[in-house]
Formats: C-alpha cells, structure tokens, sequence
C-alpha cells in the first residue's frame, strides 16, 4: 500500500459543529503544544490559511521560479531567508516548525513520514514557503449560503491528481493537483465570482463539471483527503490546490523536504480580506482545464 498525505487512520475531518478555534493565535498555540492535529478547514473563521513548503537554500530560487511559473496553485505569500522559521508578515512571532498541526516528511522523493512537529529536522541552510490555500475563502461561501460540502460533512476536503502539466523550474517538474467541492450548476457562477476574489488563494475555479477532462476517473476516490458526497442534480468543481508542489517532489527526489499534511495548514493572522490584495509574484497563463 503507497502511504500517501492525510491517508487513513492519520487524518479525520473537522468537527462538522463548528471551529474549535476562533482566533488564529490560539490555533497555532494548540498545534505548538500537540493539542490540535486535525484539518485546518473550517478554523480560525476570518483568517487566512497557507501551504507550507521548506527545502534546502540550494532549491530555494528553483522553487520560487516554479511558483511564479505556476501561480494558481502556487501562489506565494511569503518566503523566509535562509534559517527563519518565522512567518514575520502573514503571522509575527510564529513558528513554522511546529504551528501546524501535522506534516510531512520526504526524503528522496518519498513520503517518509506525518508528524506534528519538525524541530529536530530543522536546518540552518532552509528556507519556508507559504502558498495561499483555498481554506480562506470557504468561511466566505459558507456564509453566502455555498458551505463546502466535507465541511458539512466534517472531512477533509478531496483532493486530485490531474493531468494539467505545469511550468517546470530546475528540478521542479509535474503535473497540478486540485481540490474539488460539489455544487448545483445554477450555483456555479456566484461560487466563481465569490472565490475569483482572492488569487491569492488560487482564485477561480481551473475546471467545472468535467473531472475527465483533466485525467480525473472516480470523483469518490481522491488521491488525498477524504471523499465526500456528490449529491443528485451536482457536478463538480475543481480548483488549483497547494499540495501540487508535493506531487513535483516525487520527481525532484531532494534529499530533505518537509511539507504540511495535506488539509492540515498553516493559520495566518492575516485576514480573509488581506488576501484580496495580496500581490503574488507571476501569474498563471496558460489554459487550465484543457489537460495539456
């Protein structure tokens, strides 16, 4: 069996009653001392959450091309130098090795291990990347009535493998991973307008109602997270998601590189709002969905 990102056993869906945590401090503080492991989504409402990437200095520049190259489904907030591990702008007097909940570990492009802390991996050469995630605007659709579905239904949200080539920058090279949430189809054009607001946080939607299009074959079987139900009279619709930089690492093989564990984020103190203006270096050009 392939261990994969948030598989069973190691992830459970948020509590489907609410958030645990209101403020985005108090999550982190949780995650810091081992008290919350579970998905991000759902938390903190009003608070902006990010991807995490960290890699050696080496593969800094790489890696920031990449997202620049790829900026819906990379959309970089903010890149630390070389040994800090605080996000100073998205969250000041943060830690990143041990404020999320859970991550992962690969080593020569595999998937070693999940873990709620890394302090003991920590290098002084590495350098953290945050991408914006799409769990800053899912408070946003939950209150104009569009709440996603595996938060109704307390899960992690599904995520996809595709067939969407990327930019490729240095060792950096694949294909874009995607997240979905099922909608009636005279709900699709509000639920674009609503999310297109933020390319900081991957923006619109890359494909909708057509997973073959873009080399999905059972929208009940993702590659990550956790299914949910796709109800009669839905179709579903896909976005660009964060966890693409972890399908490029299986073919960049680096010796060390640490991740968040798929729907399980970093929490900025940064708000919703704040990322409706967030410069994001590059912009994604080419033609998402057509599965080229």
């Amino acid at each position: 069996q392939p261990f994969w990102p948030g598989s069973a056993g190691l992830s459970h869906g948020p509590p489907a009653m609410g958030p645990a945590y209101r403020t985005a401090a108090e999550l982190r503080a949780a995650c810091r001392s081992g008290t919350f492991t579970a998905p991000t989504s759902g938390e903190a409402p009003g608070h902006a959450q990010a991807n995490l990437v960290i890699l050696p200095r080496q593969y800094a520049d790489d890696f920031r091309v990449f997202c620049a190259n790829n900026s819906a489904p990379c959309p970089l907030l903010e890149a630390t130098a070389p040994g800090v591990f605080e996000a100073a702008r998205l969250a000041p007097g943060s830690d990143i090795r041990t404020d999320l909940p859970k991550y992962c570990v690969w080593r020569e492009g595999v998937l070693t291990e999940e873990r709620v802390d890394v302090l003991d991996l920590w290098q002084e050469d590495m350098q953290a990347f945050l991408l914006g995630c799409s769990f800053t605007w899912e408070d946003v659709l939950a209150a104009a009535q569009l709440c996603p579905r595996h938060l109704e239904e307390g899960r992690n949200v599904p995520m996809f493998d595709t067939s969407i080539r990327l930019k490729g920058a240095g060792p950096f090279q694949g294909n874009m991973v995607v997240s979905m949430r099922p909608y009636r189809p005279d709900a699709v054009s509000r639920v674009t307008e609503i999310t297109g607001a933020y390319p900081a946080a991957h923006g619109s939607p890359v494909q909708v109602g057509e997973p073959s299009a873009i080399g999905i074959e059972d929208c009940s079987a993702p590659n990550y997270g956790e299914a949910v139900s796709l109800r009669d009279g839905e179709i579903p619709v896909f976005w660009a998601c964060g966890v693409t930089p972890q399908n490029t690492l299986r073919n960049a093989k680096l010796p060390l590189v640490i991740t968040h564990a798929p729907g399980h984020m970093f929490v900025a103190d940064a708000s919703n709002e704040d990322l409706r203006s967030w410069e994001v270096p590059g912009r994604w050009s080419a033609r998402p969905g057509d599965g080229s």
